[in-house]
């Protein structure tokens, strides 16, 4: 995509099919009529026109709201419409003019003197994309107005009752978070949590829906929220600061003063919306209640005897949801302080502002397109690679920045790092893309790093200047790819631990994510050289891949590294694979640059992602703690570390649609749990035979090593796997691993 970046992300957040529906109508008008601003009463016109036909032809169409008070498309009335129209204009403020009549409506003038005819063109283009991906979408099949009107009537005599195991705490606990979670403007960096009580009941129930970089608790942070009045005869729909850290530290009046202070910034920088910015709620007299009334920022009121349709509630939260995420998108907020509108710095302020017009946004809906490019570049430049490592390397290196290849000299473990990059515009020419060659006598991170001279001047290393490059502003928005040539000809315990360690400080400050430093500042003495490297970490847009290869020469890895990386073997050689030539009419593969975010992690920990995706992390988790029970007999078995990472590899995968769920799990067995066995006691061989059953989905009999089951083991001559096996790379690997050890009497994952 070459969207201008102020035209990438404007379908990221969408209730309705509305705001498609309006662009559409403006761009079509636009067309037929040669003008940059349009008649509003024609746009009118082809909005309706379009729902009508779509209802006409039984597709599936959003119902009218109840502003137009009709049932059917076909009975609303034009002069209805626009109180539809009113919310997308609304939310597509940032790029259309209104004048204040409502006669016309065009893009902004600054704007559309910048774009040319190809970007409507694709503009057009991407609104039907994003319509037809609406439309794909299952509706949402519960009532907001139900779940809030049960919390109000049956929570007067739920407390009544004990607390434990209340059905409807486990209600507000569980089942609405998810309803609201199901919701199409809901996204993953929202954390949605409902609580009536923590072991006792609550004075105030409340429903927070919160961005994960922004606040994890509603004790600090701004969230939108539903609180319920201490009577339950009204709930209020709220956006909401923290209350509790400030109290703590303050004192409850000089944290009502800071509040209120502070409630009268933020409302003066809220982007027109629905909610209340007047008055004050009222939800009872308790201290609770009061601290609530003193840190609500906007709000709407609901009466029990007066509850709006689930229509008008969902459109409500829908404006909430919208006016929180405007007010984030303007301060580049800091996580879990108690004021998100303090800037990190005025770095990290300038930060969005810079524009590369040339890099490509990538939305989820585009990933396998984009690594369909990129395996199409890469054999257009006669290199082959076997099916799905494509995928493998990328997922690898969105679980965690830190990959390693490993294989048989010759394979192409290089030549891949080096491909990708190109192929999504890093290359060493433009700097986005280093090779950094490993030497024997690497004994510390110096070598890597850098180090003082004896002027006291810092000498940096190859690493610590990419890394530097890299946070420059300019560049944060590009991937940077490190590769680390044969890095275990040195102890790479030796010369990269500091590295390791610093990956594993990684947390979000504001939108991005940061490490403590590579370099403490209070270690340098020059000024020169404290403005350029002083307190420099690891920035989110570079990935550290090394490649290894295994023999007398190298040294093996300790389980710290292995932990901490996945590892893609590279020993399957088909020598055949010969170029080929590409045919004159065949389209010429491009390399596309694109946004760093294609790669960046979103989830650091499991929590992160466990509201969308929690049945899936529970069968994922299931399945190591089967694997855990079996290497456990060798204490091999995983930890949290592990755990976290598979988990978040087979969510990126099913996010993307690029494997099966088997396969997935499959890779991961393979990269994070077999490197760990090594041996030439009975016991590796009874774990790797029990592995090797559970890779089967039929009960198999293993050989034992003083049998010759020529029968048994021909099934995997020459890549040949048994049907019956459910992970089957992981399988062929293991009987590679158990003849090995029957063979030599003793075997590791990197003895091929």
């Amino acid at each position: 995509m070459t969207l201008p970046l102020e035209l990438q992300s404007i379908y990221n957040h969408k209730q309705k099919s509305y705001k498609m529906i309006l662009m559409l109508s403006l761009l079509d008008e636009m067309k037929e009529s040669n003008l940059h601003e349009v008649s509003m009463l024609k746009v009118r016109e082809r909005f309706l026109s379009y729902l009508q036909q779509r209802e006409a032809q039984s597709l599936r169409v959003d119902e009218p709201p109840s502003q137009v008070k009709a049932t059917r498309w076909a009975d609303v009335q034009l002069s209805r419409i626009q109180y539809v129209m009113n919310t997308p204009i609304k939310a597509l403020s940032s790029i259309l003019h209104v004048p204040s009549e409502q006669y016309t409506i065009g893009f902004k003038k600054d704007l559309y003197d910048q774009w040319d005819q190809s970007v409507l063109d694709e503009l057009y283009q991407f609104t039907i994309d994003e319509l037809e991906l609406y439309y794909a979408q299952p509706p949402s099949d519960f009532s907001i107005r139900n779940d809030l009107m049960r919390i109000m009537m049956d929570y007067p005599e739920a407390r009544r009752e004990p607390f434990k195991r209340n059905p409807l705490a486990q209600y507000m606990r569980n089942v609405i978070p998810e309803h609201i979670r199901s919701l199409q403007f809901i996204h993953t960096y929202f954390r949605v949590q409902g609580s009536l009580g923590q072991g006792n009941w609550a004075y105030i129930p409340w429903i927070a829906i919160m961005h994960r970089q922004i606040t994890d608790t509603t004790q600090r942070g701004l969230y939108v929220a539903y609180l319920f009045a201490e009577d339950l005869q009204s709930v209020y729909l709220v956006l909401q600061y923290g209350v509790t850290d400030m109290k703590n530290r303050l004192g409850t009046k000089k944290a009502y003063e800071q509040f209120e202070q502070k409630a009268q910034e933020i409302r003066a920088m809220l982007p027109p919306t629905r909610l209340n910015v007047e008055g004050t709620i009222d939800l009872g007299e308790s201290t609770y209640a009061k601290d609530y009334q003193a840190s609500t920022i906007a709000y709407t009121r609901y009466d029990l005897d007066d509850m709006p349709n689930n229509e008008q509630l969902v459109d409500d939260l829908w404006d909430a949801v919208e006016t929180y995420l405007s007010y984030v998108q303007s301060i580049d907020a800091t996580p879990n302080t108690e004021w998100a509108s303090q800037l990190n710095d005025e770095e990290e302020e300038e930060v969005d502002e810079v524009e590369e017009e040339s890099i490509v946004l990538i939305h989820d809906a585009e990933i396998k397109e984009v690594l369909d490019h990129v395996r199409d570049y890469i054999t257009q430049r006669g290199f082959y690679f076997p099916a799905h490592l494509i995928d493998n390397f990328y997922l690898s290196l969105k679980t965690r920045p830190f990959v390693i290849l490993a294989g048989i000299s010759g394979t192409g473990k290089t030549r891949l790092i080096r491909l990708f990059a190109e192929a999504v515009g890093a290359t060493a020419l433009n700097g986005q893309f280093r090779l950094i060659p490993v030497r024997p006598d690497w004994s510390d991170p110096t070598d890597l790093i850098g180090y003082k001279d004896l002027s006291g001047t810092f000498k940096p290393g190859p690493l610590t200047s990419v890394i530097a490059e890299a946070s420059q502003l300019e560049n944060r928005n590009k991937p940077y790819f490190i590769c680390l040539d044969e890095m275990n000809l040195a102890r790479v315990e030796h010369y990269f631990s500091d590295i390791l360690s610093l990956l594993e400080t990684q947390s979000w400050q504001g939108r991005h994510i940061v490490t403590d430093p590579v370099i403490p500042a209070a270690t340098l003495e020059l000024e020169s050289d404290l403005e350029r490297y002083g307190n420099l970490g690891i920035p989110e847009n570079v990935y550290l891949i090394g490649t290894v290869n295994m023999d007398e020469t190298t040294y093996p890895f300790s389980k710290k590294v292995l932990d901490r990386a996945n590892t893609l073997e590279f020993n399957s050689i088909d020598l055949m694979q010969l170029p080929k030539l590409r045919e004159e009419s065949q389209q010429v593969v491009e390399a596309v640059p694109v946004e760093q975010s294609f790669l960046r992690a979103d989830y650091l920990q499991l929590i992160d992602a466990y509201d969308h995706y929690a049945d899936l992390i529970t069968r994922t988790t299931e399945r190591l703690v089967t694997v855990n029970e079996i290497l456990e007999d060798i204490h091999a078995h995983v930890g949290f570390r592990i755990r976290d990472a598979v988990c978040f590899y087979v969510i990126y995968n099913e996010r993307f649609g690029l494997m099966s769920e088997e396969e997935s799990f499959d890779l991961q067995m393979m990269q994070k749990i077999l490197p760990r066995i090594q041996g030439s006691q009975s016991g590796v061989r009874r774990v790797l035979v029990k592995l090797l059953r559970l890779c089967l989905q039929d009960s198999v009999r293993i050989p034992s090593p003083m049998e010759d089951d020529d029968v048994f083991w021909a099934q995997w001559d020459r890549g040949n796997t048994p049907p019956q096996a459910t992970y089957p790379q992981t399988a062929h690997k293991l009987v590679d691993m158990i003849v090995r050890l029957d063979e030599d009497g003793f075997t590791s994952y990197w003895i091929s």
